[in-house]
């Protein structure tokens, strides 16, 4: 009886260290899987303005002054970069890179 005891309350005593364990793992994981949404989140937000300006330029009108312009296209490329680093920039000096 008093064996019984005694290995009920190991038992009960490994079953926590267990459940601690588990949510540590499931912490970590938690953890690793966050650092992965943040960098995909910032890969989306930082590659969203360039696809604005190339979805702008992509429409097919007749009556858009910047295509006949000969700066028309280095114009686009420059806006498309620097959109990316004034991204990159915000990103950076609030730290979350």
């Amino acid at each position: 009886s008093r064996d019984a005891h005694f290995l009920t309350e190991h038992a009960a005593a490994l079953s926590g260290k267990l459940g601690f364990l588990l949510d540590a793992t499931l912490g970590m994981i938690s953890i690793e899987q966050n650092a992965i949404i943040k960098i995909l989140s910032i890969a989306a937000a930082v590659f969203l303005p360039p696809t604005l300006i190339a979805s702008i330029y992509g429409m097919n009108f007749a009556a858009m002054p910047e295509l006949n312009s000969p700066w028309g296209y280095p114009l686009s490329v420059g806006l498309m970069v620097g959109s990316v680093l004034l991204t990159l920039w915000f990103f950076k000096s609030r730290g979350w890179l």
